[in-house]
């Protein structure tokens, strides 16, 4: 598939806005698609005959694909123009979701959610290498926190509008729907994403290089370890201010509204702050979600105070146009997989929260102990950007601002 007349030869896009929303389309499909599942449980167990535990194999399927698809796809990949390889990305994603629908069976099901999960990592992180480069190099981050505004509005509204339509109609209209945005979106990114140029010297090899990279590695921790105190509590956010702070399950959904409202701050005040300054930006966000997180551990006594936190929560999604700038600048020739993997790392971030703060409230702690633990993960965060700043300057000899 061959690329047309580019818009600019540094690839940089005649409406860059126009751009950002296309490519934050697709990720509004696929944040759609990995958290309405989520509130489609019980339909899914029932007309699949399974029960609801089992459901969530078809969660953890999906994050198992996102975590192979990112480097997989990345590495063999590496030479395919982004353009092309975005439009692709969202074919195979609408064919994951579709067939999902149609899936005769649970296992069937499952391995589609798997299926569906490949091309996560690999759309995110190449959507943001496209609109980062379609901008001026200091107006990259925010370009990124544009795109990521798809992942966080479907927090907002694609997750609980899949829910209320798919218990209304059948949750195979949810997942026939995102398929729906997800060929939408391929043929958008045709007419208005820009050509890039193709690097030639690009290979697996090369790409695969990032494994090996002190600082790739270091940002990836900082991704998977530090931005896990978000969804320890948000895992189990429900639970906690029903059965501890007294909240009517009626308000269930306004939690999502305010998480996701809190969401869109986060990213959009984290990309302001990471073309400032990303080196100051990146511990300043981590102490800030240890000291909102830790406060929810008292805040989640009362229902009002609760659902005030609930937003501060989301504004840790700040964090992920920080990271994924970081990557840009540590990645040098391995840009594509540097990047995907970022994404890979956050759905560590979720699995590793999780299950962290199940262990806390299995261990007997209160509901809201897994504000402590998202604490806990968010100083190991700092922990972590500090020893990686002292062995790259150990390395380097000197740490530069922002590579």
């Amino acid at each position: 598939m061959q690329d047309s007349i580019p818009s600019s030869s540094q690839g940089l896009a005649r409406n860059p806005r126009l751009a950002e929303f296309v490519l934050a389309l697709g990720g509004f499909g696929i944040g759609t698609s990995e958290f309405v599942i989520m509130g489609l449980m019980n339909r899914v167990a029932g007309d699949l005959a399974v029960t609801v535990p089992q459901v969530g194999y078809a969660i953890s399927s999906y994050a198992l694909g996102v975590v192979v698809g990112a480097p997989l796809i990345s590495a063999l990949a590496a030479r395919v123009p982004r353009r092309p390889l975005l439009i692709i990305l969202m074919l195979v994603f609408a064919v994951g979701n579709i067939a999902s629908a149609m899936a005769p069976g649970f296992w069937s099901f499952v391995g589609l959610r798997f299926l569906a999960g490949l091309p996560h990592g690999a759309y995110f992180g190449i959507a943001a290498l496209v609109a980062a480069g379609a901008v001026p190099v200091d107006q990259r981050a925010r370009a990124i926190s544009r795109v990521m505004l798809g992942l966080t509005v479907a927090i907002l509204i694609g997750a609980p509008l899949g829910t209320w339509t798919g218990n209304l109609l059948g949750w195979q209209i949810a997942f026939a729907g995102v398929g729906g945005i997800a060929l939408l979106t391929a043929l958008l990114i045709r007419f208005y994403v820009p050509v890039q140029p193709v690097d030639t010297q690009a290979s697996p090899v090369r790409e695969l290089s990032a494994l090996l990279k002190q600082r790739v590695l270091v940002t990836l921790a900082l991704a998977c370890i530090g931005c896990g105190g978000m969804f320890a509590i948000f895992s189990y956010v429900m639970p906690t201010l029903t059965q501890q702070a007294g909240m009517s399950e009626a308000l269930g959904p306004l939690v999502l509204v305010i998480f996701g409202l809190g969401s869109i701050a986060g990213n959009l005040i984290g990309g302001r702050m990471a073309d400032k300054n990303l080196m100051r930006a990146i511990p300043t966000i981590l102490l800030w979600c240890g000291v909102i997180q830790g406060l929810f551990y008292f805040a989640a006594n009362n229902v009002w105070t609760g659902l005030l936190f609930v937003g501060l929560v989301g504004t840790s999604m700040a964090l992920a146009p920080s990271l994924q700038t970081r990557l840009m600048d540590v990645a040098e020739d391995a840009q594509t997989m540097a990047a995907s993997l970022n994404h890979a790392a956050f759905n560590g971030a979720n699995a590793l929260g999780a299950w962290l703060a199940g262990l806390a409230i299995s261990a007997g702690f209160s509901w809201s102990s897994t504000g402590l633990v998202g604490a806990g993960l968010a100083l190991c965060g700092l922990v972590i950007f500090a020893a990686g700043r002292w062995l790259e300057k150990r390395t380097y000899g000197v740490v530069a601002q922002r590579a």
